[in-house]
């Protein structure tokens, strides 16, 4: 199958590398120039549990015109979805497939409203990672990616899709709805991700003070009430979920918390942004969310 990867960051990499691993005809896509130099020079360095292999991929900073693609993955920021979305269109041409793998919630909508939304597939992964440097990533945890068409309405290459993953040693699973799913990783991230950058902790050390589980508590509380006023059926017990997911990633540091190292812009608007916006619409107060936001963009904003 023939896939691009767009945004070959610390996720984007990794999967593009597994892939290529499995003899996909891959090809990494990112703004980047001295990222994508070195990958296309030595491919991408994966680094695992103290051993380091390297996997040779093609990359570039834009796709060849008369470009390709039976599968597009975007692993690009929240916020640069939009443009992303043209590349991506680009290379899907009128029969490709899209999945975002994303945080956050409102890629799979914006994708939807540029093409076809029938070829649009969401999902989430649990598997980490860490840009290290240029072409070089560090594989800091495995886990299951969930997957599914964000119409609803079934796709009969996605099985196909799924059996390439497998190939790569990626555990998929694929979803009539996948709507809750994408909910579930929203309602980690919004208990975890905007502490963790704002505190500067690992993950790890979120639950270990009760003044931080108990914020993180009641993020995540107020996020299930605004699922609950959309009908989407999240798991009851989100809220130790979250903190099971910050034990077992306990050495990672949030994906926020990196951005906010690497005074890069953040995803706060599409995590606990997203909440406080869709709770607004419904007359709902979430003030714990709302403090967050406001306190991660006055951050972001004196760095970017």
């Amino acid at each position: 199958m023939k896939i691009a990867v767009v945004g070959a960051g610390a996720m984007g990499g990794l999967f593009g590398a597994l892939l290529a691993e499995a003899d996909q005809d891959l090809l990494l896509l990112d703004i980047r120039q001295d990222h994508v130099d070195m990958i296309n020079q030595e491919g991408v360095s994966i680094e695992l549990e103290g051993r380091v292999r390297n996997i040779k991929i093609r990359a570039a900073t834009q796709p060849d015109p008369e470009q390709r693609a039976n599968l597009v993955i975007i692993f690009v920021k929240s916020s640069q979805t939009g443009e992303a979305a043209k590349t991506a269109i680009q290379l899907a041409g009128k029969e490709g497939l899209i999945l975002t793998l994303q945080n956050g919630m409102g890629n799979a909508d914006i994708l939807s409203r540029a093409m076809d939304p029938d070829r649009v597939v969401a999902g989430t992964t649990s598997h980490g990672a860490t840009l290290l440097g240029p072409g070089k990533i560090r594989h800091a945890g495995r886990g299951p990616t969930i997957i599914g068409m964000w119409s609803g309405k079934p796709h009969n290459r996605l099985e196909e899709v799924g059996l390439i993953f497998k190939k790569a040693g990626i555990e998929v699973e694929i979803v009539s709805d996948v709507r809750p799913v994408v909910w579930g990783k929203l309602l980690i991230n919004v208990g975890i991700n905007a502490i963790t950058a704002l505190c500067n902790i690992k993950n790890g050390e979120l639950p270990d003070l009760s003044v931080t589980r108990e914020l993180a508590r009641a993020a995540v509380e107020e996020a299930m009430t605004v699922a609950g006023a959309q009908g989407i059926a999240v798991r009851k017990d989100a809220v130790e979920h979250v903190f099971q997911v910050a034990k077992a990633t306990a050495a990672n540091r949030s994906s926020m918390g990196q951005d906010v190292d690497n005074k890069r812009l953040t995803e706060i608007s599409a995590i606990n942004g997203f909440i406080v916006r869709e709770a607004e619409k419904a007359g709902i107060k979430v003030p714990v969310n709302s403090t967050l936001t406001a306190l991660v963009k006055t951050l972001q904003m004196y760095y970017t």
